[in-house]
């Protein structure tokens, strides 16, 4: 062999160092090729997992979220909630009509109310800022027919009413302890009182046809006391007017 022969195969190699480099190189390109199709599997294995765990935090907080809504509604299964707050609680019956309303006022008073079949209204009771308290109970027309309250000053009434609202009898008892009963007629005059005054002093009036009044005191001396009751100024306690009184 000539010296270019031999310097060319010192510089290439033999043909079977060429052929043991070649394979090397493929060897190597297949492992890479056979690592990058591991990380593939490996990347689409871990986005399956991602998505999987995806689905189960949302399941999970769904679960959650409906919870915490039928707890807010109608308490935990086997609980009972040891405070619940609200401004109005409203009862409904198996027609979904409104049957009772519990809640505070704009004006800072508390009203419990209960309505028949028909939605109207037949007995409210009501405690106002002031104190003063009242039950009444009106008809199917929400017209008060009987009013009982007490007043911030003490004062008590108990009043009826007929079918127009009118107060035809007035019960009461002030806050200087004169306790009184007053009559009246379609009008609203009243046409017989009775009543004892803060002295232990008492009366009994009646008002005829005409006008005229006639009046028995017993007891002792004095003026006797005016048989008819103010009504409470709140439309709740003593929705009715005062039996006006003729002289």
């Amino acid at each position: 062999m000539s010296d270019g022969g031999r310097e060319n195969m010192t510089e290439f190699g033999s043909p079977g160092q060429q052929s043991t480099a070649h394979s090397s190189e493929r060897q190597t390109g297949s492992a890479i090729l056979e690592r990058l199709e591991e990380l593939e599997d490996d990347n689409r294995r871990l986005r399956r997992l991602s998505i999987a765990s995806l689905v189960v935090v949302a399941m999970v907080l769904g679960l959650g979220a409906a919870l915490i809504f039928l707890a807010a509604r109608h308490g935990l299964p086997g609980t009972t909630a040891e405070v619940v707050a609200a401004r109005q609680f409203v009862l409904r019956d198996g027609q979904a009509s409104i049957r009772g309303v519990w809640g505070s006022m704009e004006d800072g008073g508390i009203r419990l109310v209960f309505n028949d079949s028909a939605g109207n209204p037949r007995v409210k009771l009501t405690l106002l800022q002031d104190g003063s308290s009242g039950l009444s109970f009106p008809d199917e027309k929400n017209r008060a027919r009987i009013v009982l309250g007490v007043l911030s000053d003490a004062t008590s009434t108990l009043v009826l009413a007929d079918q127009t609202s009118q107060p035809r009898a007035v019960l009461g008892v002030n806050e200087d302890g004169a306790s009184t009963i007053s009559f009246a007629d379609r009008s609203g005059a009243t046409k017989a009182g009775l009543g004892v005054d803060s002295r232990g002093m008492g009366t009994f009036s009646l008002v005829d046809r005409i006008g005229s009044s006639g009046i028995a005191e017993t007891g002792g001396e004095g003026e006797s006391t005016d048989p008819a009751l103010d009504s409470t100024d709140s439309s709740d306690i003593a929705p009715v007017r005062r039996p006006a009184r003729r002289k």
